[in-house]
């Protein structure tokens, strides 16, 4: 029996650095691949080895300089303590507002969310995060909600690990049924 793959031809970049959320990064990436879609692991390395915040590693399948908003479908923004990080290279603020201006998907879980917020893309939008960037999140000129799963346009949000399934459903669903072959 024949089962489409809904994400075909797709990519997504998922930035990746020290002490991300290992469940962040590894649940979206199986979920998207298993869908069809090609999810690159960007860090501020190519080949390098990253160890995720409960030890988990993943090493980098291209260096941040290397990659271009206008070459993929998307950017999921995970969690963990990287952000911290990411969020202050450019190239990954760059890439971020780049996707959002280009209507492309900015999905952001947890403490993902700050990178969308240094990127400046959140004014306006609705979005959910930790509890512990919502005061970040407001004050960047988000809307906060505190659902597990938070769809805005081309922003989809989710809290925390154990709102993966709905933060995957929902980027599969929006991703499905905005497949846009001019991205």
């Amino acid at each position: 029996m024949h089962h489409p793959l809904p994400l075909a031809g797709k990519k997504y970049i998922c930035f990746i650095e020290d002490l991300y959320e290992d469940l962040e990064v590894w649940y979206p990436k199986y979920r998207l691949i298993e869908a069809g879609a090609e999810v690159i692991l960007a860090g501020p390395e190519k080949r390098h080895r990253y160890a995720g915040k409960h030890g988990y590693p993943a090493t980098s399948d291209a260096a941040i300089r290397d990659v271009a908003s206008d070459r993929f479908d998307g950017v999921v923004l995970a969690g963990g303590f990287s952000p911290d990080k990411l969020r202050r290279d450019p190239l990954v603020k760059k890439i971020i507002a780049e996707t959002a201006q280009q209507g492309g998907l900015v999905a952001a879980i947890c403490h993902g969310g700050w990178m969308a917020i240094s990127a400046g893309v959140y004014r306006g939008v609705k979005v959910t995060g930790s509890p512990g960037i919502k005061d970040d999140l407001v004050n960047a000129g988000a809307i906060f909600i505190d659902a597990p799963v938070v769809i805005d346009r081309h922003f989809i949000s989710s809290r925390r690990p154990d709102d993966l399934p709905d933060f995957c459903r929902a980027i599969q669903a929006f991703e499905s049924a905005n497949n846009n072959p001019d991205r």
